[in-house]
């Protein structure tokens, strides 16, 4: 039987506050983004055609009501977005370095995505979709945490895929040991691994490419794992080989929030157009995968945002 949902997500809506040029007297500027890693994959996706739905709390106050107008433009299911009085909707601020990395500073001491309990899980809702998609960000306190793997054991028991990115945010953790002992349990209860490569080296102690990803395909459940590098492309593996192929050289990177998130929705995209049985993928289907999804999250970085923006696909 057909589910009602292809995919849904559990974690963080928040606004990206993006930089912008400096007004005439001479102030910073900043534009307020709609954003969040697990909203940004399910725009995407839903502009792709898919059925996606949102498992979260925003705050009950402007920022967080315009979140929820947003998504709900977007035909993602916000049906079980929820609205905290109790906090705030939590803010990113985004400071872009010359070459286009990013340094964050937070509004979150508590924003109120962290508030989602655990008695605030559907299980229903949860098991209607085909896939559900989480990060870490979403594990970063005691309470959205025991949310988030309910969810997860939700999933688990209804013979769903569950997808992962880790989305590591430094500032948000209270303890980096924490954050690896979370994103462990994650890379433990998942199907399908999204990472960076900087996140390889924070988890496997690993600075060789090779050797990080080598060794991160022992710590993990995944049935298929990406590895993102950048400009430089990515890697794959999916049972046996493993796959790499190349970015798309830009000439110019306006912003690069999202383009993390636009190579997990590509992937999740691929996945679910091209069905195998157990992620059996083969090395030509994953280097297919690799170059459309390298080439769609080069696009994000030549606009500013990302969950309003995110690329269209014509594969």
């Amino acid at each position: 039987m057909k589910k009602k949902f292809d995919i849904i997500a559990i974690g963080e809506l928040l606004i990206d506050m993006a930089p912008g040029e400096n007004s005439a007297q001479g102030n910073m500027t900043f534009e307020a983004c709609p954003g969040g890693a697990p909203c940004n994959v399910l725009a995407f996706l839903q502009k792709a055609g898919h059925r996606t739905g949102f498992i979260g709390k925003v705050g009950d106050d402007f920022l967080g009501h315009m979140l929820g107008d947003t998504i709900g433009s977007l035909s993602i299911d916000a049906s079980h977005l929820i609205y905290d009085s109790e906090a705030k909707t939590t803010l990113a601020f985004v400071h872009r370095k010359a070459n286009g990395d990013r340094d964050f500073s937070f509004y979150r001491k508590p924003g109120a995505d962290m508030l989602l309990r655990e008695d605030e899980i559907d299980a229903d809702y949860i098991a209607s979709a085909e896939i559900l998609h989480f990060g870490t960000l979403s594990m970063t306190s005691e309470g959205v945490r025991k949310a988030t793997q309910k969810a997860v054991a939700i999933a688990q028991e209804n013979g769903m895929l569950i997808s992962f990115d880790p989305n590591l945010r430094e500032p948000l953790w209270d303890s980096l040991e924490d954050a690896k002992t979370q994103i462990r349990w994650g890379m433990e209860h998942c199907d399908i691994l999204k990472i960076s490569d900087n996140e390889v080296e924070f988890m496997t102690g690993e600075h060789d490419i090779d050797s990080g990803f080598a060794k991160l395909r022992t710590m993990t459940s995944a049935k298929v794992i990406f590895m993102t590098l950048g400009k430089d492309g990515s890697l794959a593996c999916s049972g046996g080989n493993v796959v790499r192929a190349d970015g798309r050289p830009m000439e110019h990177v306006v912003d690069t929030t999202g383009a993390g998130d636009t190579f997990m929705a590509c992937s999740l995209h691929y996945i679910l157009t091209h069905p195998v049985a157990d992620l059996a993928y083969t090395d030509a289907q994953l280097l297919d995968l690799l170059r459309h999804a390298n080439d769609t999250a080069a696009e994000i970085t030549q606009v500013k945002g990302a969950l309003k923006v995110m690329p269209s696909i014509d594969w």
